[in-house]
C-alpha cells in the first residue's frame, strides 16, 4: 500500500468515526429531559381532607363544572324536569294555565306562598325557589311512601325518592299515594296524557338528598 493509499484509508476511518459521534451527540442533546411537576392540589397529607360540594340544590355551585347540567346531580334533575315541562322557559304558560319553567298551577303556587302570578312569571329566582319549596313540602307529605317503597319495584317501576317527587310534581301528592295503595295499578295522567309512571321512571335515581322535608315550606 502506497503512502497516498494509507492517507486515504485514514481519512475514511476518521470520517466514519466523526459521523458516528455526530449522530450520538444529536440524539443526546436533541431532546429536553423530562421534568416532573408536583401539583399541591393533588397531594394530601394525613391531616388533610377533600371537601365535596356536590350534589347541591344551588345552581351557582355548578358554575365551574366543564360539563352541562347532566348526570344524576340534583341540578341535572331539576333541569331535566324543567325541560320536560317547558323546555326550560321561565315565560311559558301552557293551554291549561300552568305557569313558568316548572309549570305550576295557581293552587300549587298558593300552597307555597306565591300569590302574585305576574311577579312570579317575571322572576326566575322566585321560580327556582318555588320548585325547591314544592319538593320540600312534597317530600314531607310523602315521607312514609318514600321510606316504605324506595328500592322496590311497583307497577314495573323501580321506585326511588327522586322518581316519587317527580311524579308528585306532575300529578300531585294524592295521586302518588293512590298509585302505591293500588300497587301500581292506578296511575294519573295529565291533560296531555303523560302518566305519573312516566315521571317516576324517567326521573328516578337522581340525587335529592339535599332537599330537606318541610311541612311548612314556602318561598318566603
Amino acid at each position: 500500500m502506497t503512502a497516498l493509499e494509507e492517507i486515504q484509508s485514514m481519512i475514511k476511518k476518521w470520517t466514519y468515526y466523526i459521523s458516528i459521534l455526530s449522530i450520538v451527540a444529536f440524539i443526546c442533546f436533541g431532546f429536553k429531559p423530562f421534568k416532573k411537576q408536583n401539583h399541591d392540589w393533588f397531594l394530601l397529607g394525613e391531616d388533610d381532607e377533600i371537601l365535596y360540594h356536590f350534589p347541591s340544590k344551588n345552581q351557582a355551585d355548578y358554575a365551574n363544572l366543564n360539563i352541562p347540567f347532566t348526570g344524576k346531580f340534583f341540578i341535572g334533575y331539576k333541569e331535566a324536569i324543567a325541560f320536560r315541562e317547558s323546555q326550560g322557559k321561565y315565560s311559558k304558560v301552557n293551554s291549561f294555565g300552568m305557569m313558568g319553567k316548572y309549570q305550576f298551577s295557581p293552587e300549587t303556587l298558593r300552597s307555597i306562598g306565591v300569590n302574585n302570578h305576574a311577579a312570579f312569571m317575571k322572576s326566575p329566582v322566585l321560580q327556582e325557589k318555588a320548585f325547591i319549596a314544592l319538593l320540600a313540602k312534597n317530600k314531607w307529605l310523602l315521607r312514609d311512601e318514600i321510606a316504605k317503597y324506595s328500592g322496590m319495584v311497583i307497577g314495573g317501576i323501580h321506585v326511588t325518592e327522586s322518581g316519587i317527587l317527580a311524579a308528585a310534581h306532575l300529578g300531585g301528592v294524592t295521586t302518588v299515594k293512590r298509585f302505591f295503595k293500588s300497587n301500581g295499578t292506578r296511575h294519573f295522567r295529565d291533560g296531555y296524557g303523560t302518566s305519573i309512571k312516566t315521571y317516576m321512571r324517567k326521573f328516578g335515581g337522581y340525587e335529592t338528598g339535599a332537599i330537606v322535608a318541610d311541612a311548612d315550606a314556602s318561598v318566603q
